[in-house]
């Protein structure tokens, strides 16, 4: 704050203020001045804001936390306090200016240009990556665990629904986004959402699913295909794992994102697959499942050790088939370290 000329911040996303102060009620904010910073909850969580913060005085609420909050910070006598566009709503705006007094509404709160705590925690600290690690590990559990219910005739539901239950009961809080099961020519639909559809008995099943553990997520994704593959099947998938690994390989501190992606494109494009890559190769992952930075075409984002990106590389063939392969990689000063040592080779089932 001191370095971007900050007075004063209100801190409202949820996973922002956990990062800050540790508190993960599902209603908050963290209010932080140059002396002081009080986080503002209500009465549900009297009991857990005080086992859970720390670095701020907590506040209960006796009507609206964001709105005492607001005056909290007027009272403290800034002149003007910050907030995150990117995560603050007009009409969380409007309730802002209106628990202010009138000389103030206009004035006091004004929008950040550049994000203060998502630049913090894009780069993980060693107790941030041993918890990350551990998440990606049970994800990687977990694939070995639904491999044998993976079965011709089984609804993709069913097999969702089984990695979501060994999820929960090898320790993880719940998973990191809607589980992907996607087979057959429902393969060729990147976010292939399970459904009631049976897996055939010949063809490829993508399983995209990740966890969340001690706040942090996990993702990960595992192409398996069901009976022999034909010719081209082995040769798109063979392209798409040496795409992956050549985008692992680019990982590097002083590698741009733009320089990953096109480690992975660069192998489809030899292979004539790249028109069938219709996203980008990855992005950061944290205690949200989608964070800065994006490797994408053109990202000039410059890699530096402590931050963890996915490497997701995919072809999707409409009518036909798809294939993805993912890993977590953690960004560290030899080079980019999977955190999801899953099996790659193709499986057979």
């Amino acid at each position: 704050m001191q370095l971007q000329g900050i007075e004063a911040m209100l801190v409202t996303h949820l996973p922002d203020v956990r990062y800050l102060c540790g508190f993960t009620g599902s209603n908050a904010a963290l209010a932080v001045t140059a002396k002081s910073a009080a986080m503002f909850t209500d009465g549900r969580y009297t009991a857990q804001a005080k086992e859970e913060t720390s670095g701020a005085r907590v506040v209960i609420a006796k009507k609206s936390a964001l709105r005492e909050a607001c005056a909290w910070l007027e009272k403290s006598g800034v002149v003007s306090a910050h907030f995150d566009p990117e995560h603050t709503t007009v009409a969380a705006l409007e309730v802002m200016r209106d628990a202010l007094s009138k000389g103030k509404r206009r004035g006091l709160f004004q929008p950040l240009k550049k994000s203060v705590v998502s630049e913090l925690r894009i780069v993980k600290d060693a107790d941030e990556l041993l918890l990350m690690e551990k998440a990606a590990l049970l994800g990687c559990n977990l694939f070995t665990a639904v491999l044998p219910h993976i079965q011709a005739g089984v609804a993709e539901s069913e097999i969702a629904a089984d990695l979501e239950f060994f999820a929960r009961s090898m320790g993880a809080e719940g998973m990191s986004f809607e589980t992907i099961v996607a087979s057959g020519k429902r393969s060729a639909l990147p976010h292939g959402r399970a459904t009631t559809a049976k897996v055939p008995k010949r063809g490829f099943v993508t399983l995209d699913f990740g966890v969340i553990l001690n706040g942090y997520c996990s993702d990960m994704t595992r192409t398996v295909h069901m009976g022999k593959p034909g010719s081209s099947e082995q040769f798109a998938y063979d392209a798409v794992l040496e795409a992956q690994e050549a985008a692992v390989a680019a990982v590097k501190p002083g590698a741009t994102c733009g320089e990953v992606d096109e480690a992975a494109r660069s192998v489809l494009r030899g292979a004539k697959l790249d028109k069938y890559f219709t996203h980008s190769t990855g992005h950061g992952v944290g205690m949200e499942i989608h964070e800065s930075p994006r490797v994408a075409a053109g990202q000039e984002q410059v890699l530096a050790p402590g931050m963890v990106i996915t490497i997701e590389p995919g072809i999707y063939i409409e009518g036909k088939f798809g294939i993805r392969i993912e890993d977590m990689v953690a960004v560290t000063q030899r080079g980019g370290k999977i955190l999801t040592p899953a099996p790659k080779a193709m499986i057979q089932l």
